[in-house]
């Protein structure tokens, strides 16, 4: 599971043979949470709410870069990091 980019100490992940829609896994601590990348969402699991309005806020602004990282993923590729 390739790590793209660390927002305010949250890991920004994708996985090997994910599935539609676009999405990251954000993983702080105990908690982990799927991102929808567009537009950023939870579909699932949770963050403290410091920390999800954090990483709401920075996928708004990277999301062509998540969606290379996205395109990368499903074409078998290790995606860049992402600042």
């Amino acid at each position: 599971m390739p790590t793209v980019a660390f927002v305010d100490g949250v890991k920004i992940q994708f996985y090997p043979d994910e599935h539609p829609p676009p999405h990251f896994h954000a993983v702080f601590a105990e908690f982990v949470a799927q991102i929808c990348i567009d537009p950023p969402k939870v579909l699932r699991g949770s963050l403290p709410q410091s920390k999800l309005n954090t990483v709401l806020t920075w996928t708004a602004g990277n999301r062509d870069g998540l969606m290379r990282a996205w395109a990368a993923i499903e074409a078998g590729r290790k995606p860049e990091k992402l600042a």
